[in-house]
């Protein structure tokens, strides 16, 4: 039988591909989709809401949080407290140097008589006071029967 040879004298076939585009490519497109992936959860929530949230002919409406919407939020300032109840603004000023935590954890408790459907409320305090002012606010309010507490950025207004 005769015997089919290759011819010798070529180059040798080796290739390497440059992987740094498709690096670069991987890189942008995984950039992308992590991006975008938080607005299809944002949408699927919408959607969701909307197509699941129909009511019925013959169902009642839901029941109405009673006084949820009162605003209750305080204020921490560099020489008094500021609690703001519903529309009602109550100054806590120092007394000989000091914060009154117990005319705050007073005021909270009778917020809390006039509102007793309240279970939250929100603390402004400006980032040039100790940290331990915060914490003695959110203190009064959990004492006062405030569980939900909100930290609001920004500082007092």
């Amino acid at each position: 039988m005769s015997e089919v040879q290759e011819s010798g004298g070529g180059r040798k076939k080796n290739f390497e591909p440059n992987l740094v585009p498709f690096i670069d490519l991987m890189s942008v497109l995984i950039t992308f989709l992590l991006i975008t992936a938080v607005w299809t959860q944002v949408s699927m929530i919408q959607i969701g809401t909307s197509i699941y949230g129909k009511k019925a002919e013959n169902s009642p409406p839901p029941p109405v949080p009673q006084q949820a919407d009162v605003v209750l939020k305080l204020d921490i300032r560099a020489t008094s407290y500021v609690l703001t109840v519903a529309k009602q603004v109550i100054n806590l000023p120092m007394q000989n140097g000091e914060y009154d935590d117990a005319g705050l954890v007073a005021q909270l408790q009778k917020a809390k008589q006039l509102y007793p459907a309240k279970n939250d409320g929100a603390i402004a305090m400006s980032d040039e006071l100790p940290y331990e002012r915060l914490i003695k606010g959110m203190d009064a309010f959990l004492e006062s029967g405030f569980p939900q507490i909100s930290v609001l950025t920004g500082g007092p207004n």
